[in-house]
């Protein structure tokens, strides 16, 4: 099942574009020290501002800091932050989700309902009152956004499992008397990681581009951490003058983002019943 995926996902070009866009943030995040050309705190002053090409790749900051490098760990840290919000909100919105669905009755409307409250919230204006009420990190942040983002989880998680749950092999699980923990975890966990998967991997993109507006606004990564968001920000004084300051680390965002998003929806074609059926 595993090789009919892969090779439903090969036949997408939007598929394997996404695919080489993540693996290439993915390398650049975990073998940053190996392929940063220096340090990215390391400053020179003398080289400041200079274009790209000039005397470094990516030209420099306004510390004269090699943007390459800055670039390179700050793949890092959106890598970083990106999983371990998705999976946050991955294990709230699902544990919850499949709660609601399989239970039904007063726990659902109780779930759901609060569910609703927290998505009447502007999710940046959510986030920006977590990381209000604490000291600003990265840390922080990673938390603030998997509070955040849960509830579209859950929803996903809910929708499934009601799906799954009056399957004829769930009817006679219950009817040999299985209990429910290993109903849950035996049956309708297993048939409802499809698109848990799709939405973890488009989960990724949605915060690393969070963590951007945080660090933006400086409620994330601090300084002199070579986050993208606030990357843009130092950039934005001096657009006219050094405009690479923004748009490089703004480029690096779209193209993390653009590539988590097609490999999500890569993995939605490929794990779609329709094509298993076909394929």
């Amino acid at each position: 099942m595993r090789s009919a995926v892969l090779r439903r996902m090969l036949k997408d070009p939007a598929a394997v574009l996404g695919l080489v866009l993540a693996l290439v943030v993915v390398f650049a995040g975990v073998a940053a020290p190996l392929l940063a050309p220096t340090s990215p705190y390391v400053q020179d002053l003398e080289s400041r501002l200079s274009p790209p090409g000039e005397e470094t790749l990516l030209g420099s900051d306004q510390f004269g800091r090699d943007m390459a490098a800055r670039i390179i760990w700050g793949a890092r840290i959106s890598l970083k932050v990106g999983v371990m919000a998705s999976v946050i909100s991955l294990l709230i919105g699902s544990l919850l989700g499949l709660l609601a669905g399989y239970f039904g009755g007063w726990l659902d409307s109780l779930i759901m309902r609060f569910t609703d409250v927290i998505m009447g919230f502007p999710a940046l204006l959510f986030m920006i009152a977590i990381m209000a009420a604490v000291e600003p990190s990265l840390e922080a942040a990673m938390v603030a956004i998997g509070l955040v983002s849960w509830p579209s989880m859950a929803r996903l998680m809910r929708s499934t499992v009601l799906t799954v749950r009056h399957q004829d092999y769930i009817l006679a699980a219950r009817a040999l008397g299985l209990p429910h923990r290993a109903i849950i975890l035996r049956h309708v966990l297993p048939n409802c990681l499809s698109p848990v998967i799709v939405a973890f991997s488009m989960g990724i993109a949605g915060a690393i581009m969070a963590e951007a507006s945080l660090s933006f606004l400086g409620l994330g990564a601090q300084p002199p951490e070579p986050s993208w968001g606030s990357m843009i920000n130092d950039g934005k004084d001096y657009l006219r003058v050094a405009p690479w300051l923004s748009l490089v680390p703004g480029g690096a965002i779209a193209l993390a983002v653009l590539g988590f998003n097609l490999l999500g929806e890569g993995l939605r074609d490929a794990l779609d019943p329709k094509y298993q059926r076909t394929g």
